[in-house]
């Protein structure tokens, strides 16, 4: 097939990458011309503006945006339904909100322009283990694309699907997320204690190691633990304070909508905020608390 990738950040230029080499006629579009430069040493044909990528495809016409959330892809999707005609279709790929995501496919709608979200999983290692899709549209459009997703995903018939409805794709997304916050901030957690126990003098990546063999714990995540600590025990390099995309906090504000309690979720996502918070009033706060009502003593800041 044919598509146009709009974006070629790390997940954009990669997805480009392995659509390119999986045989697909991959345009890629980015707003600088030296990343449209790379992509096409990597196998796309490139473009220099959103109208160009699009003319240099056959109809009916398939844009994919690996883009920012949000307002950037907002207008992104407005361009495009002045750009495109009655049979294209219009994947995100990013993260955009599933709410968002609904509002595009009934923007789209009255001109005839398919749209269909896709929640994409995989980061950097995509490009070689592939990546994992949660594809949300109408069925006999999704259909129409399964050779981009077949190439995209680890196997033909492994790591993505067509989980519902307009929306549906980018809400598995944010609720997998949710589910990613969790299980870091337990790693986490685990090592940290670990790391705490002196006595035993015990060696984080062995130990790593040994979960990644028969454990119950053992996953991705856990190998990505055991890269960490085999380059640096310590971490001493890498500075406590940890962002977020927006999946965590929409997965908290679904579960608060639902009523359905999420409350690791929700606490590795406010472990989040406090790493950020390097002048930590809060803390500030209880030590004055207890020395006010009990004496105790205040460590004076230098």
């Amino acid at each position: 097939m044919e598509l146009a990738m709009i974006g070629l950040g790390k997940m954009g230029m990669n997805m480009a990458t392995r659509l390119a080499r999986g045989g697909h006629r991959v345009i890629g579009y980015a707003r600088t011309d030296a990343t449209v430069q790379e992509a096409i040493r990597l196998g796309a044909e490139g473009a220099y503006t959103l109208e160009e990528a699009v003319s240099k495809l056959k109809a009916p016409r398939v844009v994919w945006l690996m883009i920012p959330a949000g307002k950037v892809t907002h207008d992104t999707v407005q361009q495009l339904s002045t750009l495109l005609d009655p049979g294209d279709t219009v994947i995100d790929g990013g993260n955009s909100n599933y709410k968002d995501s609904l509002l595009h496919a009934e923007m789209l709608e009255p001109k005839g322009i398919e749209f269909v979200d896709c929640g994409t999983s995989g980061g950097i290692w995509g490009l070689a283990e592939g990546y994992s899709l949660m594809i949300g549209g109408k069925p006999e459009v999704v259909e129409k694309l399964h050779p981009i997703f077949e190439t995209l995903a680890p196997a033909p018939d492994k790591g993505w699907g067509h989980v519902g409805p307009h929306g549906a794709g980018h809400y598995v997304k944010m609720i997998h997320n949710g589910i990613e916050y969790g299980m870091m901030q337990a790693f986490a957690e685990g090592f940290s204690i670990l790391k705490a126990k002196k006595e035993f003098a015990m060696d984080l990546a062995q130990i790593s190691h040994i979960w990644q063999h028969g454990s119950v714990v053992r996953s991705w995540l856990l190998d990505l633990a055991a890269n960490a600590l085999d380059e640096d025990t310590e971490l001493a390099d890498i500075k406590p304070w940890v962002a977020d995309s927006g999946e965590g906090r929409w997965t908290v504000f679904e579960s608060i909508d639902l009523d359905v309690p999420a409350p690791v979720i929700t606490l590795s996502l406010q472990m989040r905020f406090a790493s950020r918070d390097e002048e930590n009033y809060t803390a500030r706060m209880l030590a004055a608390l207890r020395n006010q009502f009990g004496g105790h003593a205040i460590k004076k800041s230098d």
